[in-house]
């Protein structure tokens, strides 16, 4: 067989991605993303699941954002079916950078649903990249079914992607203030409130929202039953 300086071209930045040391592979990510080819996509995206440092997978990233979406694509719609948490998250992490709507089939309920939060983080930011126009209500709803979710980082991600959507999340909200679950309630409330005033803070939105929730407000008993 026989190799051609193409060949041996290739080779280097492959194996730099594999080194040991992360500046080796950063260095390695972005003579990849200098000179973009097809060739190297599928070993991008597999990098991009097992990649340990958060800079190098931004630089991984940002490589396959140079390639053309005809390869990159189907190789990311692919991933975020993997088993492996990381390799869902940094898939669908692309997929918002790249902004293409074909993409948006596989925005599942699942996904926006993911039992890992990095995941469903990573779903909920891609989701409102990629939503087509007509189709925010519903995912709107879709969003509102995870409400009172997790820690505050978590709960801030929903937020912040719920407000995105802009209006179009006041019935979802609305329904979501009388849910039996205190957290949903407080979740809900302070959404709303950086809806009406996006310059508010989400730790002070969430904690007014917790003492109105403590006091019986707005709809359902402070035990969590309705």
């Amino acid at each position: 067989m026989t190799i051609t300086r193409q060949d041996t071209d290739a080779t280097g930045p492959l194996q730099g991605l594999e080194d040991g040391r992360s500046s080796v592979r950063l260095r390695a990510a972005l003579a990849v993303g200098t000179t973009p080819d097809p060739r190297f996509v599928d070993k991008l995206v597999e990098r991009c699941g097992i990649e340990p440092e958060f800079f190098v997978r931004d630089m991984l990233t940002w490589a396959l954002t140079r390639h053309p979406v005809s390869v990159t694509l189907p190789a990311l719609l692919r991933e975020v079916r993997s088993e492996r948490a990381q390799a869902r998250s940094q898939a669908l992490h692309t997929l918002s950078k790249i902004g293409d709507r074909r993409a948006w089939p596989a925005i599942t309920r699942t996904l926006l649903a993911d039992a890992d939060d990095e995941v469903a983080r990573s779903a909920w930011r891609t989701a409102v990249v990629l939503v087509p126009e007509g189709e925010e209500p519903a995912l709107a709803a879709a969003l509102a079914t995870q409400l009172g979710r997790g820690e505050w980082e978590v709960q801030l991600s929903l937020s912040r992607a719920l407000v995105a959507l802009g209006e179009v999340i006041v019935p979802a909200l609305r329904a979501a203030t009388t849910a039996c679950d205190p957290c949903v309630r407080a979740h809900a409330l302070a959404t709303q409130r950086l809806l009406r005033d996006p310059d508010t803070g989400f730790a002070f939105a969430i904690e007014d929202a917790k003492r109105v929730v403590a006091l019986g407000g707005p709809a359902g008993r402070d035990d969590g039953t309705c």
